[in-house]
């Protein structure tokens, strides 16, 4: 793991000024907790339970490493194809060995009553090894400074976020793996097609006390935004490429029914119709946590690395590639009664790149089941997860499919400290006969160790 010098002298000076306030993590207002108790917080509630006395600064981390012991096979076709050297469907041989650590640093201030604002920096991940900021945001939940006791009520039950930030399109990018946080997620890797993507724009909610909320959120649909005006021709409508914005929203209900159950279920949808380059489901800037399966040794061999440790940093995962037109529709269902839980995804979605002239589809449905214990704790756990995906790609009139299959034991040593561990199997079903991924499965175990504070 390369050392972030660059943040070396900011990482001194916010620990030494941070050490009296690293334990006033309760304090925080509107705040999701970066360990344990952060399990199963999705969006922040409207619950003033803390006092606002003075600016407050929390600094914190999250930092993972793991065991991977993997091993994959696929039955393609071998193809060559310049400039690499042979057949470039041979998979990469894997063996049992320590992966790169990935390390998070998070920065939260509560800069006024009810303003509180957020800076995550990737230290070192996967797919970028070197320093990146993940984004920042401004969260309020109280408008004191306008001196309006209208616009206070009003603000009783509305949250408004602005700035670069995680889109909150689903429920699913609230239990994923983050870089170096894992502390969210029962298991070692987030879903095939993974959702996740920071934008800029702004999130408005309204909370209603019976349960209900509603979202309205409108970003630039960019995770590398552009001054630069559009050059290429969109195939579909023959005119100059527009970067128009994205919209998203969500509507949900999220009730504590008794001591025992609790029932939350959601609704959401992101649109985007024409970008300079979308990445919904591509927009993770620290790569998958299983390492190099399905995999070409000889794209590998003729590739030149910068600033990451591979040439296929999403592998295990898979993008329908839906970069300048984009409509999502994500369903959510979370049950928990005592310590059990279920996590349960459907998503339809489709789109288009430039090139084409048809959207293409793609739907994905997972679902968790976790068992939490002892009851008075919950620190330990057990779960299984199954995980399909069925699209069609560039070029081919039929779906393929890929399912998975993961089994997870865990236990929280202490409230920042975690350990889990998984077998997995994951199987490519209908790709094409020359497709690296033809007959392809992966199998065999991950162990994990992850702290948060």
């Amino acid at each position: 793991m390369k050392p972030p010098f660059k943040l070396l002298g900011l990482l001194v000076l916010t620990t030494v000024t941070g050490f009296s306030t690293m334990a006033q993590e309760q304090q925080m207002q509107y705040f999701r907790p970066n360990n344990e108790n952060g399990i199963n917080v999705f969006e922040t509630t409207k619950n003033d339970t803390t006092s606002f006395h003075k600016m407050k600064v929390l600094v914190g981390g999250n930092f993972e490493m793991a065991f991977q012991g993997l091993r994959d096979k696929n039955s393609a076709i071998p193809v060559t194809k310049a400039p690499y050297v042979g057949n470039v469907n041979t998979l990469v041989p894997l063996t049992n060995g320590f992966v790169l650590p990935m390390a998070n640093l998070n920065i939260d201030a509560q800069l006024a009553d009810g303003i509180r604002v957020n800076l995550t920096v990737y230290l070192a991940s996967r797919h970028h090894e070197d320093t990146w900021v993940k984004g920042g945001y401004v969260q309020f939940d109280k408008l004191l400074f306008l001196h309006s006791d209208f616009i206070n009520t009003i603000m009783k039950s509305v949250t408004i976020k602005v700035g670069q930030f995680d889109v909150d399109y689903g429920d699913q990018h609230f239990q994923r793996s983050d870089g170096g946080n894992t502390i969210y997620n029962p298991f070692i890797e987030n879903y095939i097609m993974d959702e996740f993507a920071t934008e800029i724009g702004t999130e408005v909610y309204y909370h209603n006390k019976c349960g209900l909320f509603v979202m309205g959120g409108v970003t630039n649909g960019e995770l590398d935004p552009t001054v630069i005006a559009a050059t290429k021709i969109d195939s579909a409508t023959g005119q100059t490429n527009n970067y128009n914005p994205a919209f998203h929203g969500k509507i949900g209900y999220d009730k504590q029914i008794s001591n025992k159950f609790r029932l939350r279920i959601t609704a959401s949808g992101y649109t985007d119709q024409s970008a300079n380059s979308n990445t919904l489901f591509g927009g993770d800037r620290t790569g998958s946590h299983y390492f190099d399966v399905m995999s070409s040794q000889s794209i590998a061999n003729g590739t030149t690395l910068n600033d990451a440790n591979d040439y296929n940093p999403f592998s295990g995962r898979y993008n329908p590639g839906f970069t300048e037109q984009v409509n999502a529709f994500m369903g959510n269902l979370f049950l928990k009664y005592g310590g059990l839980q279920f996590f349960g995804t459907y998503e339809i979605t489709q789109g288009r790149e430039i090139t084409e002239v048809n959207d293409r589809q793609a739907t994905q449905y997972a679902g968790d089941l976790v068992y939490r214990f002892p009851s008075h704790k919950e620190n330990f756990w057990v779960g299984v997860r199954y995980n399909s995906v069925t699209a069609a790609m560039i070029g081919d009139p039929n779906n393929i499919t890929i399912n998975r299959e993961a089994a997870s034991i865990g236990w929280f040593i202490t409230k920042n400290i975690m350990m889990k561990a998984e077998y997995v199997v994951q199987q490519y079903l209908k790709f094409p006969g020359t497709n690296i991924l033809n007959g392809g499965e992966f199998d065999g175990y991950m162990l994990e160790a992850s702290i948060g504070f």
